[in-house]
């Protein structure tokens, strides 16, 4: 039997393990071959990939390595030649025409962890059934793999084709994006890179005049924080937008296709009410129709919207990759999910944390109004939903025994004094109570059980997430 860091799954969104315990460049290869066997089994005898990485440790030596690989393999590789965005990956992806995209990253994950995320030719997350078929190809442990050769060599080959990944997904959203309404309105942009690819970004689209830059530096320790905008790991950008005098702050995850927001006030924006105003804005701005495509986690107050709208509203199993499964078949306006990745029509069936982010200054810039403004008036129209989230730490034995504790039961019965009136088993396992609901469900890439809330208060919400813990003794 193989030991278990010798056995290699993807997750939620890619393969992910601990550098130099599981996330070796022996088991990068062995994934690589496997990427490589699928693409000539469906592509045909001459695909081609693009490829990318974030700012993780040993990100250039694990990607100049796959390249490597997928060269071996006979597979043309145009390969970026410098940090990337996961979405500049994706529009590449796209753009060239390409098979593949691969990019080497973790995401938001802590950075002794790396990755490998793979995309499809439509220029977003692989399918759930690329995935697998990906999975069935994995070589063993012991497969002895031929020297794949030198990265340099097969540059001069011309099987390895450098390009400024940055430069061409930038221009991309000059075009979409009106700058111009933007700089006209005065608006001054915090940006919080978190260490990641997103760095300079902002800077580079609005200038350096608009835009007031931090943790815009490499460091592969993310100063000790896993590079995920949620509200606890950016207390520095919230003190930041209200030091600097900042109409609004934008956080980008380490690949940056995730966004987090704060309003001019220095308060936290969460996805829900971002992927809301996106709604608002693309329908009654601009005119545009299209389904409402969201996950499990994500916000009622998108049912309430579609509904006044007139807007159909398909909900998911967590994971954009349904997401953008559902994109490519629908006509989608808004697709999203909790954790901060959203996707508009008119763009990538792809997370995008940058585009995303310049979408919402056009629309504050156009409505003349700050996020603060904008959120009250949503929740004047569909009402409030206050929400919350807790990431358990805890060891896999506690973790299973409360899945299991819920599997037996069916779910629980009662969630802060209120009776559940439903159970959903989609992904995890969501409980309805009169006031709100509960969402249980164990990560795909951490050893974490997320336990997520929506209430009629805030207070409500924190109350069952707390009451779900006790019950589950983690």
């Amino acid at each position: 039997m193989p030991r278990s860091h010798d056995t290699i799954t993807f997750g939620t969104d890619g393969w992910r393990a601990i550098i130099a315990r599981d996330y070796t460049f022996d088991n990068l290869a062995r994934v690589v071959h496997a990427t490589a066997s699928w693409l000539l089994n469906t592509a045909g005898p001459e695909p081609s990939v693009t490829l990318g990485h974030d700012t993780r440790f040993l990100g250039r030596a694990f990607s100049e390595h796959a390249a490597s690989v997928f060269a071996s393999r006979g597979i043309v590789v145009h390969f970026s030649d410098d940090i990337a965005a996961t979405p500049a990956v994706s529009y590449m992806t796209l753009e060239l025409g390409c098979d593949a995209g691969i990019v080497i990253t973790a995401s938001h994950n802590p950075a002794i962890y790396n990755g490998f995320k793979i995309k499809g030719p439509y220029g977003g997350s692989a399918l759930p059934e690329m995935i697998d078929a990906v999975e069935k190809e994995i070589p063993p442990p012991d497969h002895d793999f031929a020297d794949p050769g030198t990265f340099s060599s097969y540059i001069d080959t011309g099987i390895i084709k450098l390009h400024n990944f940055r430069k061409l997904y930038l221009d991309m959203i000059r075009e979409k994006v009106d700058l111009d309404v933007i700089r006209d309105a005065g608006l001054r942009l915090g940006h919080d890179a978190m260490f990641g690819a997103g760095q300079g970004m902002f800077t580079d689209l609005l200038g350096p005049d608009t835009v007031i830059e931090m943790r815009s530096e490499i460091n592969p320790g993310f100063g000790g924080n896993a590079p995920e905008p949620i509200e606890k790991n950016l207390a520095g950008l919230s003190a930041m937008v209200v030091e600097e005098g900042c109409s609004a702050g934008i956080a980008n995850d380490g690949d940056a296709d995730r966004i987090g927001m704060f309003d001019e006030k220095g308060q936290f924006v969460d996805s829900h009410k971002l992927l809301a105003l996106l709604i608002r804005f693309l329908h009654e701005d601009k005119g545009q129709t299209g389904d409402i495509v969201k996950t499990l986690s994500t916000t009622d107050m998108l049912d309430v919207m579609g509904k006044k709208y007139g807007l159909h509203v398909h909900t998911t199993p967590i994971g954009f990759k349904y997401i953008g499964g559902y994109m490519l078949e629908h006509d989608v306006l808004v697709g999203g999910e909790e954790s901060g990745g959203m996707a508009v029509k008119g763009h990538l069936p792809e997370r995008d944390g940058i585009y995303i982010g310049m979408l919402i200054l056009e629309m504050m810039s156009r409505r003349g109004k700050y996020l603060s403004t904008l959120v009250a008036e949503l929740e004047e129209d569909f009402g409030f939903f206050g929400y919350h989230r807790v990431d358990v730490h805890t060891s896999p034995e506690a973790k299973e025994a409360a899945l299991e504790l819920l599997r037996s039961s069916g779910g629980l019965s009662e969630i802060a004094k209120l009776k559940v009136e439903s159970v959903d088993t989609t992904d995890g396992v969501k409980h309805r109570t009169a006031e709100g609901w509960v969402l249980i469900r164990p990560s795909g890439t951490e050893p974490v059980l997320r336990i997520y809330a929506e209430a009629s208060s805030t207070e409500l919400a924190v109350a069952s997430v707390e009451d779900t813990i006790r019950q589950l003794g983690v």
